[in-house]
């Protein structure tokens, strides 16, 4: 049997929250590299995505991958040409979705991260795993993302203590890649 894996994203302007609970955006980028040296293809979503739908079910979102704590809806979840492009909606009538949406406001959490099987892979000639087949899970919020490139922001001026917030964030991030050698 497979494992589950993850992969992290984060977003600059690519992903939208409104109203503290529709979120929309990219949960994978087609092409890019991230820190654990694997690249998704383009097109490695469709069979899953197909086949989820084909079911009658539909991609989780989670809260830091934990199957316990569902947070949301994800109404929409397809690829274009840049990747795996997610649109949904946090639960603000749970807590934990309530406090998701907190967060992301507050910007102490920006990033989101799949849950996949690797159903085919290759190595590349630089050394990395390409990706062209995944068997999408859930696409959860979770606080370190792996693909740096993008971050989410929320909408609205900054507090300071939301300030705060983000520069702990910043500095559990640079001591998380010192550790691994990121």
């Amino acid at each position: 049997m497979m494992q589950l894996e993850t992969k992290f994203c984060s977003f600059e302007a690519d992903l939208t929250v409104a109203e503290g609970a529709r979120i929309e955006g990219y949960a994978s980028y087609f092409g890019a590299c991230d820190q654990g040296n694997d690249v998704v293809a383009k097109g490695a979503y469709a069979a899953s995505l197909k086949r989820l739908s084909g079911e009658g079910r539909a991609v989780k979102m989670l809260w830091q991958h934990d199957p316990s704590q569902p947070i949301g809806v994800w109404d929409e979840v397809r690829e274009d040409s840049r990747g795996l492009y997610v649109k949904g909606r946090i639960l603000d009538c749970i807590e934990k979705g309530r406090e998701a949406a907190a967060l992301i406001a507050a910007g102490a959490i920006d990033g989101l991260s799949i849950g996949y099987r690797t159903l085919k892979s290759t190595k590349t000639d630089k050394g990395r795993r390409l990706l062209t087949e995944l068997e999408l899970w859930e696409v959860s919020l979770v606080t370190f993302p792996m693909l740096s490139s993008a971050r989410v922001q929320a909408k609205g001026e900054e507090s300071p203590e939301a300030g705060a917030l983000r520069e702990m964030a910043q500095a559990l991030e640079a001591a998380r890649l010192d550790l691994t050698g990121g």
